[in-house]
């Protein structure tokens, strides 16, 4: 079935001639000639005179999930998914102690995950900086220049990042 556009002429049996002048995920509001606004469900039995595209006024779900996860994405703590490089996956980091004391073994993807959430935070510390209302202009700059050298200390984690996009970025030489 076709969603018919705001626009459409249709033929209802019990109604007669209409035209669509609303639509929802589950209803279309016409205006019919002989009985007024009326709304039928999308799916009734109709005859459609003349159907309109892409007039309808609805948001897809994509859309709204895209909406939500940037949403998220700002204004929250939760990690983002991102990707370990292929090389890394399933391996493990050995921390081995000077002396004779036994060696302790990481599942690399735990470090990572552990790395990616310092990363997020760190973000998220950014953002609230940011969008503070008691830190003056100079105050701000101060704590991002902070930031970004923690960012640069952090770069030796970007051999574990599948994308360059995903990697920490301190300062640049000019």
């Amino acid at each position: 079935m076709k969603l018919l556009g705001i626009g459409s002429r249709i033929d209802h049996p019990e109604y007669g001639k209409g035209v669509v002048t609303n639509v929802s995920a589950q209803h279309y509001w016409v205006t019919f000639l002989e009985n007024g606004l009326e709304t039928i469900d999308i799916d009734s039995e109709f005859e459609v005179i003349e159907g309109v595209a892409d007039e309808v006024d609805t948001v897809s779900f994509f859309d709204v999930e895209r909406s939500l996860v940037s949403i998220l994405q700002k204004w929250s703590d939760t990690t983002e998914k991102v990707a370990i490089a292929d090389k890394w996956r399933g391996g493990k980091l050995v921390l081995e102690p000077g002396d004779d004391l036994a060696s302790k073994e990481i599942p690399i993807d735990t470090f990572f995950h552990k790395i990616v959430m310092v990363r997020d935070r760190i973000r998220v510390m950014e953002q609230k900086i940011n969008s503070s209302k008691n830190l003056d202009d100079q105050e701000k700059v101060d704590l991002q220049q902070y930031i970004t050298r923690i960012y640069g200390s952090l770069t030796t984690f970007n051999v574990l990042f599948k994308n360059k996009s995903d990697q920490f970025i301190g300062e640049r030489s000019k």
